[in-house]
């Protein structure tokens, strides 16, 4: 694997770093020691530093030897951690009990880093690039809330460049795909309400626990006979919540659950379909309901241009028989999306190696591969000196 001769050079550096930041994980919009090793790290690159976007979000820029007429582009990290109590036993575990980085963050803030530092010793391109280190991915949107404070009028950039690890996808190896990448994400809860009874007179009351489970199965026919075939809809109920001993019939019961699609015209049909399905079951049984539906996050949606020039800069870092040009989307999803429906961009896996042992995303016993630190930041590298060539 041809990866950038000084960037392996510091590869120790790079583990100290990603180890660090592993052993304390902050939580969305609370990452304020690592914002400050963020922040304090590209300024011992020479790299000039914005703080305070999102809260804690960090934007390091850096010219190359000349203007490149104006060009320039950004590179996303981000940061956050997750409410997990981590089960691993290493010395660089958890310091901070019931936080883990359990998706990679930490392994994603370094090997931007170590792009940062390559590229403001070398300097081999021409323009500006901007490394955006971004809060709260996880659940809460961090992306969304930089880009709506002003990410990009206060950064221009041609367009924007995210990367994830992927346990499972062998080290070594990128995939990546013109198109929807990853899936929207949104959140419901349904209150079915019915009339508490004794649970040995059922027929005195009116049955929130029965009518509850045939609004989940219900909500099933969303995917299966509401979308087109060649669409793909995951309504997924997650949580079920009523009663409070063995012998009584609760008044109400709540649902709640995630959807996921692709497309955002299909997205848009999940919430009216789910209310309706609620409400006539609901309706059928003599209950009543209430919803709250949210939406969370778009679909990821890499631009056709820009998954070209991500593709051919993996290539060269790990050769075309190692990159995976149209790999199957996932259904989970990104906040980085909220990036791409403000500029043009792209998102790739990098490879993480075998899951074993748990070493999944969102896993109490999952690390980050510190193996794959340079062959990420030589990506980054490679991306930037081809999209800002150094002109002659």
């Amino acid at each position: 694997m041809p990866i950038i001769n000084r960037i392996a050079e510091f590869h120790q550096d790079m583990i100290r770093w990603r180890r660090d930041i592993h052993a304390h994980p902050e939580t969305a919009f609370e990452e304020h020691r690592t914002s400050d090793v963020v922040a304090k790290t590209l300024e011992s690159f020479g790299i000039e530093v914005h703080r305070g976007l999102a809260g804690t979000g960090v934007v390091g820029t850096l010219k190359g030897r000349k203007n490149g007429n104006g060009r320039s582009i950004g590179l996303r990290a981000d940061m956050d951690a997750l409410h997990i109590h981590e089960l691993n036993g290493f010395q660089h575990k958890s310091t901070n009990e019931g936080k883990m980085h359990a998706c990679g963050h930490d392994g994603h803030t370094t090997m931007l880093l170590g792009a940062a530092r390559y590229l403001a010793e070398t300097r081999n391109f021409d323009g500006t690039v901007h490394f955006i280190f971004q809060p709260a991915e996880e659940n809460e949107g961090g992306g969304r809330v930089m880009v709506e404070q002003g990410l990009f009028e206060k950064f221009p950039v041609e367009a924007v460049y995210g990367m994830h690890n992927m346990p499972g996808l062998p080290l070594g190896t990128f995939a990546v795909r013109s198109g929807p990448m990853m899936a929207s994400y949104d959140i419901f809860e349904i209150t079915v309400t019915g009339r508490g009874s004794h649970g040995a007179m059922p027929h005195q009351g009116i049955d929130a626990v029965v009518t509850a489970a045939q609004v989940v199965t219900a909500l099933q026919t969303i995917a299966s006979r509401n979308t087109p075939p060649l669409d793909s809809v995951v309504v997924s109920t997650t949580q079920i919540h009523g009663g409070d001993t063995w012998n009584v019939i609760p008044d109400s019961v709540v649902l709640r659950g995630t959807t996921r699609s692709f497309k955002p015209e299909i997205q848009a049909t999940i919430e009216p379909a789910i209310r309706r399905i609620a409400e006539g079951v609901c309706s059928a049984m003599g209950a009543t309901m209430t919803m709250r539906y949210e939406r969370r996050y778009p679909p990821t949606v890499n631009t056709a241009r820009e998954t070209q020039i991500a593709a051919d800069a993996a290539a060269l870092v790990v050769g075309e028989t190692n990159l995976d040009r149209d790999v199957t989307p996932t259904m989970g999803s990104e906040d980085f999306a909220f990036m791409l429906q403000a500029k043009p961009g792209c998102y790739i896996f990098i490879g993480n190696g075998p899951g074993d042992g748990g070493c999944l995303l969102h896993n109490p016993h999952y690390d980050f591969n510190d193996e794959a630190l340079t062959l990420g930041a030589s990506y980054w590298a490679k991306l930037v000196e081809n999209v800002l060539v150094k002109q002659a």
